[in-house]
């Protein structure tokens, strides 16, 4: 299989889709390996370490496009791309579908085999290609919602930690899954008063439980939320439901009532944000006032962490990669259920649901295609 691997387009994205590591084991099994020149030097991965690993250098995107048979990128492809598809390819990436209508039109109307790391799936519910960017976004958040709470950054001045004889910054967290501990793993560690809401009580009492008494667990509601959002100096969007569009458990008139200049850093963006307020930003222009709330919603966080990213996230895609490659993509999601789960556009059709319902699209189950 011809594996192509483009560099990434998005707003200061660093990150590659594969590091000389997976390039040499593709190439161990047979497989040629395009790699657009450059495409790994802002993760700091030369050229040369990848011809060493025996990738083949293309000097542009349309012709690793147009050779591949499947392309393995990091980021959704965005309008630039769109030209690129076409019927057969197999891209496999993130794509958040549910936040992107116009893309996911392009992928079902060009016929593309799209596979999305965040939808792929294991028995227990665990989302293996999500959850090591989840642990980065949601450490991210939390440094960059006390960056941004610096008064020259347009924040309330404060500082999460405190001093002797002064208050701490509040800090809430809604959500307690990947994303949701990992803010308050930095939150807690920088001294904050940190407060986490979450449904499942279970989850609040395991938190409860690993963070030793240090961490305030809420169940989530509508009161509780809105309580704690107009107390809380950084308030941090970690809400996901699988392949979906984010809920809104933030609302406008809670923002409206949150403190002057207190900061939103809404890692939930990518699906469309928990935060009715939101909307996607990048690390150029990261924020932008509404009610007199600062908002941090770039939607490629990881990015600016592009090699400790491009490492923790090729640990967990290169094994589904080589499957891909090594058996071809429709046996290799035929023979992987969790790998089944991954893919959203195939033949035309829509077969992820929950996408589907996102955009009013007609949704065919990919087994009623094969």
């Amino acid at each position: 299989m011809i594996i192509g691997v483009p560099k990434e387009v998005k707003t200061q994205e660093y990150r590659v889709g594969m590091v000389p590591g997976g390039v040499a084991e593709m190439v161990r099994r047979g497989h040629t390996v395009h790699l657009q020149q450059g495409a790994g030097e802002g993760a700091g991965f030369s050229d040369e370490q990848y011809i060493t690993a025996g990738a083949q250098i293309i000097p542009t995107a349309e012709e690793v496009w147009g050779k591949a048979d499947m392309v393995v990128k990091v980021k959704e492809p965005i309008a630039q791309e769109y030209g690129f598809f076409r019927e057969n390819l197999v891209l496999y990436t993130y794509l958040h579908l549910a936040a992107e209508q116009e893309l996911t039109r392009q992928l079902a109307d060009k016929g593309v085999f799209s596979i999305a790391y965040e939808t792929v799936e294991l028995a227990d519910g665990c989302l293996p290609l999500l959850k090591p960017m989840s642990e980065i976004a949601g450490k991210m958040s939390t440094q960059a919602g006390s960056h941004h709470l610096q008064k020259e950054q347009g924040g309330r001045g404060m500082l999460l930690g405190g001093t002797p004889g002064t208050q701490r910054a509040k800090v809430v967290i809604v959500g307690g899954g990947t994303v949701g501990t990992n803010a308050a793993k930095i939150a807690v560690g920088m001294g904050a008063e940190t407060y986490l809401l979450d449904v499942n009580l279970n989850r609040l009492e395991y938190l409860d439980d690993v963070f030793g008494g240090r961490l305030n667990t809420v169940y989530s509601n509508p009161a509780n939320i809105g309580e704690l959002a107009s107390q809380a100096d950084l308030l941090v969007g970690a809400v996901l439901i699988p392949g979906a569009k984010a809920p809104h458990l933030v609302t406008e008139d809670m923002v409206k009532n949150m403190l002057p200049r207190s900061v939103i850093v809404d890692v939930a963006i990518d699906q469309g944000g928990c935060v009715e307020t939101a909307r996607g930003t990048n690390h150029e222009e990261p924020t932008y006032l509404k009610h007199d709330v600062l908002h941090y919603c770039v939607t490629n966080m990881p990015g600016a962490v592009a090699r400790t990213s491009t490492l923790a996230l090729t640990n967990a895609t290169l094994g589904y990669a080589l499957n891909l490659a090594d058996k071809g993509a429709m046996a290799a999601v035929q023979a992987d259920r969790s790998l089944e789960l991954g893919v959203n556009t195939y033949k035309g059709h829509i077969v992820y649901e929950a996408v589907a319902e996102a955009h009013n699209m007609g949704f065919t189950p990919l087994k009623d295609l094969l």
